[in-house]
Order: C-alpha cells, then structure tokens, then sequence
C-alpha cells in the first residue's frame, strides 16, 4: 500500500469540501425559490409594494444579514435582544446652522467634537421641548 504525502492528502479533503460546498448552494437554492414565490405571491395578495418592503426591513440594511457565528441557543431559549426589533432614538442635541442632529448615544458626532474644541458648551445644542 503506498503511502500519500501530506500534500496530496490536503488536496484530496480540500477538493472534496469543495464538492460539498457546490452541493450546499445548489440546495439553498432549491429550498429559496420556494420561499421567495411565496413572498411574491403574498404580496400581490396583500397589494405589497417592495418599497414597503424596504422600509419595513429597513432602508440601507444589507438585504441579508451575516448568520452562522458558531453560536446557538437552547431549544426553548428566548430568543436575544440583538433580534428585536431597535427603535429609532429621538435627538437631543441639534446643531442651529446645519441642521444635524444626534441622539446623545455613543461617540459624539464630528461637528459637535469641533465645536466644543472651539469653546461651545454641549448643553447649548440641547434641543428644547
């Protein structure tokens, strides 16, 4: 019995996952088409608009988000926060010439940074209710 090099038998797992990976795509897309007629056919039901789709998903979303991170939850386990639905947070500071706003939630934004270097107080963009 011959022995194989280390190389060869590399190539052999790498051409064989490969093949597994073709087949893996083929059956995605046999098991999308399927579900993607089903959202059409609901939509000419309902008279869904894709522009209604899209802002109810979420304009300048990626149209798929990235899944598989290696981590799954328990059968029965609720589902995390990461998955509800986010809520658009209110402004609280406006910037009186431009127009720009931010909700005071994470990093400041660049034009509120140059001007409190410049002296302004953060309380003055305040939006007043």
């Amino acid at each position: 019995m011959a022995r194989e090099t280390y190389a060869a038998l590399q190539a052999k797992i790498e051409k064989e996952i490969n093949k597994l990976q073709k087949k893996a795509e083929v059956l995605q897309t046999k098991r999308r088409k399927p579900v993607i007629t089903s959202i059409i056919t609901s939509m000419r039901e309902y008279d869904i608009t894709p522009e209604e789709i899209i802002a109810a998903f979420g304009a300048g979303k990626p149209a798929r988000a990235a899944t598989g991170t290696g981590t799954r939850r328990k059968a029965g386990a609720p589902a995390r926060a990461a998955n509800a639905a986010k809520r658009a947070v209110a402004p609280k500071y406006r910037h009186p010439q431009t127009g720009e706003t931010w909700s005071g939630r994470g990093k400041a934004p660049r034009w509120l940074a140059a001007e409190e270097a410049s002296g302004a107080t953060r309380e003055s963009f305040l939006i007043k209710e």
